[in-house]
């Protein structure tokens, strides 16, 4: 199935239960505590990262915010 991740087109394997918790995963995403997940331009509330499908044709983000300055 192609899915669209941070912008470019990733290639993965089939699978029917794949939520946005196990696609952080199988992507190998660090600082999983500290990323936000825009799926399809919606940020995913992290409470649904289980239960929320991710199929093909999907668009997905890896956000993460950073503060700091002077």
């Amino acid at each position: 199935m192609t899915i669209t991740v941070n912008g470019k087109e990733a290639e993965l394997p089939e699978n029917d239960t794949r939520s946005v918790e196990s696609l952080l995963e199988e992507l190998e995403v660090t600082q999983r505590l500290y990323v936000t997940v825009e799926l399809n331009g919606d940020i995913v509330d992290r409470a649904a990262f289980e239960r929320t499908p991710v199929t093909a044709g999907d668009s997905i983000e890896f956000l993460y915010f950073m503060g700091g300055g002077c």
